[in-house]
């Protein structure tokens, strides 16, 4: 494990839920979810991890139940969140949801807007079923897409602003779905920018 990174498990329910975790407790907290392909482990290697603690953050990606070295929870994903965020005492947190992700962050943030600071939407899925409840949510949102997605089309992107007021669109050129590992660099530009943003305001 590199130098500053934990790798550490925590109870939920019955299962044993594996996390990365750098940075000091007291410190915003970036909470990075994964897609299906995905987790926690990939927020390390493409430098995610170290880029946000760089930066005084508290980072935590999380291996979501079933993947990565974290075990099932069947039937948990409305309130899954909410008890690892509890569990972990987490404070002005930013959430980063790629892909199948967002069948856990997007209904969080519909029973828990006041628990983020703001969310990355990279290409969740589930938006369009979700429209009429995220309707008029005032958190602020950076929707960023790559620009060549063929899973989770970018007028989707273009729903997330037109019913949240404080939802902005950003296109990663030439990238595809996953597209934080085509445009890394441009990725956590972004996304630094966008984190400082909602913690100063």
């Amino acid at each position: 494990m590199e130098p500053n990174i934990a790798s550490n498990i925590v109870k939920i329910q019955t299962s044993n839920i594996h996390y990365l975790e750098s940075g000091l407790e007291s410190s915003p907290s970036i909470l990075l979810l994964h897609g299906a392909s995905f987790s926690a482990q990939t927020w390390k290697e493409i430098g995610t991890l170290k880029r946000l603690r760089s930066q005084n953050y508290r980072v935590v990606a999380i291996d979501l139940p079933g993947y990565g070295k974290s075990e099932p929870i069947a039937n948990y994903q409305s309130e899954f969140l909410a008890k690892f965020i509890n569990k972990l005492e987490l404070n002005r947190i930013v959430l980063i949801s790629p892909s199948m992700s967002g069948t856990y962050s997007l209904p969080f943030m519909i029973d828990h807007p006041e628990s983020l600071q703001g969310l990355v939407a990279l290409a969740p899925v589930g938006i369009p079923k979700l429209m009429t409840q995220l309707k008029g949510i005032e958190l602020p949102v950076l929707a960023m897409w790559g620009s060549d997605d063929r899973i989770v089309p970018v007028e989707q992107a273009d729903l997330l602003v037109e019913v949240m007021p404080n939802a902005e669109k950003i296109l990663l050129p030439k990238a595809g779905h996953a597209c934080y590992l085509k445009a890394t660099n441009k990725f956590h530009d972004h996304l630094l920018q966008f984190i400082e943003k909602v913690l100063k305001d």
